[in-house]
């Protein structure tokens, strides 16, 4: 979908001393390549997932745990990996990141069996999360300018909705083509030309941030258990969901005495923050739950190839990076909540059409049904993000984004779980249940757009 909400992993400087002096653009190219493989791995496994279930079985439940174990080991720590590249050198910890990400994605390549695949996929979700803070400080220390900087975010940015859009065709591509092994390896030879490219890089200056330890911990016990409750369900599923809540529990009693914490609860008592995250993760449940079902859609139901699956999504991947900047000049020019409310009805409008498919629809009239409720999320993320910062105080703009990350990711990996077991039961009926979700929860965030707008007019 939109890429994620650059966060503050420190503006750093080359350590004093360091008689290296890198073009900037080779900079941003290592920094944009890393951020690039870790985009697209949230996507590109989708389409493959027949083809792993029939090398591995573990039915469909084993499919959402392929694409949860890293979609939420990123969320999770995610909220820590900022803190940590100030303390290890933004240049470091992407060496890090990348090194284990490249590493996590041969084991993935040459799972003998879907337990380690999961595994190695919890590893490159971790390494995700130290790359992405990482590869942005790398670029802001690159450019000393302001407007260059400015430009170089941007691009950075713009690497990211490439992938996104690139991420279901190439993964019917390298499956069709090669095998769905391939979706892992090819992360080989491109994390190896980051490392080397990161060499030329300054060594970043380490910096004091405090770590929340005992939240951090506390957030990936709710997180996992929450996602283990409805993808098992069953009686195991209710001793998760009850470690889930006392988990949750505690949580909140840690963060509300920690003089760090990891989510800065008190971020929640602006109605614009609370709004800002609820409209973002509404756009993650259902772009990122609907690729999943539709990509198992195309392939289990429609009995098409990988390649022909990814070529279907095309469409509507490949239209959010436009619709992006043009989201961010309609709320330069008309403010944030008009963009937002219109992306939001649209994507309301695009999940109830969708309702009318069925095993007998066209691929491709499914292909271009898909378009609106993307873009509606495309036109939405961007304003609610500057929404969102101008809310909150210039010092805690950086902790603000990385709890709108991980909430959108979350919301992500929560979508696939409850959508997946919705058509565990039977897919059309599922499908259509999911989209009547998706539809609400669009129809909710957009009255609360309107309602927020409306209180700030009076």
């Amino acid at each position: 979908m939109t890429t994620p909400t650059p966060t503050s992993a420190g503006q750093l400087t080359p350590r004093t001393g360091d008689l290296r002096n890198p073009s900037p653009a080779l900079v941003l190219t290592a920094a944009l390549l890393g951020f690039a493989l870790i985009t697209l791995d949230a996507s590109v496994v989708n389409v493959a997932l027949p083809s792993i279930e029939d090398a591995f079985g573990g039915g469909l439940s084993g499919l959402q745990w392929v694409v949860d174990a890293y979609t939420l080991s990123f969320a999770a720590l995610m909220l820590s990996t900022g803190a940590f590249a100030d303390r290890a050198g933004a240049s470091r910890a992407y060496a890090i990141g990348i090194a284990v990400f490249t590493a996590a994605s041969a084991v993935c390549g040459l799972a003998p069996n879907l337990p380690t695949l999961i595994g190695s996929r919890v590893l490159q979700g971790v390494a995700a999360a130290v790359v992405l803070p990482a590869s942005l400080s790398l670029v802001r220390q690159a450019y000393a300018e302001p407007a260059k900087r400015a430009r170089a975010v941007a691009t950075w940015a713009a690497g990211g909705s490439v992938a996104v859009a690139l991420g279901p065709v190439a993964g019917g591509a390298l499956t069709s083509l090669w095998d769905w092994r391939g979706i892992f390896f090819i992360n080989l030879p491109l994390g190896a030309v980051a490392l080397v490219l990161l060499v030329r890089a300054p060594r970043s200056e380490r910096r004091p941030a405090p770590l929340d330890l005992p939240g951090q911990l506390l957030a990936v016990i709710t997180l996992t258990a929450v996602t283990f409750a409805v993808i098992e369900g069953g009686a195991t599923g209710v001793v998760a969901l009850l470690i889930a809540l006392v988990a949750g529990a505690a949580f909140v009693r840690v963060e509300l005495r920690q003089s760090h914490p990891v989510v800065p609860l008190s971020l929640f008592r602006s109605r614009t923050v609370s709004v800002a995250v609820a409209a973002g993760a509404a756009c993650s449940v259902a772009f990122f739950g609907l690729v999943f079902l539709f990509s198992l859609f195309f392939q289990q139901v429609q009995g098409r190839s990988a390649l022909y699956a990814g070529l279907m999504f095309l469409p509507m991947t490949g239209l959010i990076g436009v619709t992006n900047v043009v989201a961010g000049k309609l709320a330069a020019r008309y403010g944030a909540r008009l963009p937002m409310l219109i992306g939001q009805l649209l994507a309301t409008l695009g999940a109830l059409v969708l309702l009318y498919v069925d095993e007998s629809t066209p691929p491709l009239l499914v292909a271009w049904l898909l378009v609106p409720m993307a873009l509606g999320c495309a036109l939405t993320v961007p304003p609610l993000t500057a929404m969102m910062m101008d809310a909150v105080a210039a010092e805690r703009a950086g902790l603000a984004a990385g709890v709108l990350n991980s909430a959108r990711q979350v919301a992500g990996g929560l979508g696939i779980a409850v959508f997946g077991a919705l058509v565990s039961e039977g897919f059309t009926a599922g499908l259509r249940e999911s989209l009547a979700i998706s539809a609400a929860l669009f129809a909710v965030t957009a009255f609360l757009s309107f309602r927020l707008a409306d209180r700030s007019a009076n």
